[in-house]
């Protein structure tokens, strides 16, 4: 998608955080934006500011842990703008700590918002996209915690994984049909992730005070709109996975040099030894 200009953009958690910088980077574009957010007054706010930089934006209550909200979210999208091309997948929210202490309310939450919040996306604007035929692009926001896992953070990282592995998928179902799909996964930016379970729905214990990631971490990260403008580089190049923090490389590289190592070893496992099987060709995204 290189010409951007006059095309539609939507963005849950797009009140603030990587959401809005988001919608700064599309609009400054040429795009007009539809914001989706489970905050009134931050929503409002959002839509001032870009309304203030010659955007043209819109804004809609959304629970991306409800379809059924998703779903009117991207009806009054249509209603508003007529299409969408971009949908950015990006509301997150985050739990963790030791494993004896994470209640099965932080595991339903965080997977209701990371992960079934991005199929809900997905699945709501694909007819929506395809009914134009002008090709389109999503955004799953994930995280460097859906490449690597750091210890505390297991629900998080399993949602973000679980984002990762799905647009891998997702990209190679819909490239033929002109639909690109990309994974963001940031490090630390300056965001309110960590102040996350102050939107916590009641069915999931209603808001809490709580800290999956260290405030201090959070606030010495980088600028969201350098992400935003990041993620406008992505989609227009295609890029499938749209990284922010370089300096991160090592991390990853570690993680995959174990799996290395772990094949080697069953390369020279003795329960393996002149085992007649070979696996199938599979198409991997």
């Amino acid at each position: 998608m290189q010409d951007l200009k006059g095309k539609t953009a939507f963005i849950t958690g797009g009140a603030s955080g990587l959401g809005l910088a988001m919608a700064h980077a599309f609009g400054e574009a040429g795009m007009q934006v539809m914001l989706a957010d489970i905050e009134r007054a931050p929503l409002d706010a959002a839509i001032a500011d870009l309304e203030a930089r010659q955007i043209k934006a819109a804004g809609v209550i959304c629970d991306v842990a409800d379809r059924k909200t998703v779903e009117a979210a991207a009806a009054e999208t249509i209603a508003t703008f007529g299409k969408v091309h971009v949908v950015c997948n990006n509301a997150g929210v985050g739990a963790g700590g030791p494993i004896d202490q994470v209640k099965p309310a932080d595991w339903d939450w965080v997977m209701a918002v990371n992960l079934m919040g991005v199929v809900y996306g997905m699945e709501t604007f694909l007819p929506l996209i395809r009914s134009h035929g002008e090709g389109g692009c999503y955004v799953n926001t994930a995280s460097m915690a859906g490449l690597i896992s750091a210890p505390g953070m297991e629900p998080y990282t399993a949602s973000k994984y679980a984002v990762v592995g799905m647009s891998e998928g997702w990209f190679a179902q819909l490239a033929p049909e002109n639909i690109h799909v990309a994974v963001l996964c940031p490090g630390f930016v300056r965001t309110k992730i960590n102040q996350s379970s102050r939107t916590r729905q009641a069915q999931f214990g209603g808001p809490a005070v709580t800290e999956v990631v260290a405030g201090n971490l959070v606030d010495s990260g980088i600028d969201p709109e350098r992400v935003g403008r990041r993620v406008l580089e992505g989609v227009i190049a295609k890029e499938r996975y749209i990284l922010t923090h370089p300096d991160m490389r090592p991390l990853v590289q570690g993680r995959f040099a174990g799996l290395m190592a772990a094949f080697d070893a069953a390369d020279a496992s003795p329960a393996l030894k002149d085992m007649d099987y070979k696996s199938p060709s599979l198409p991997v995204g």
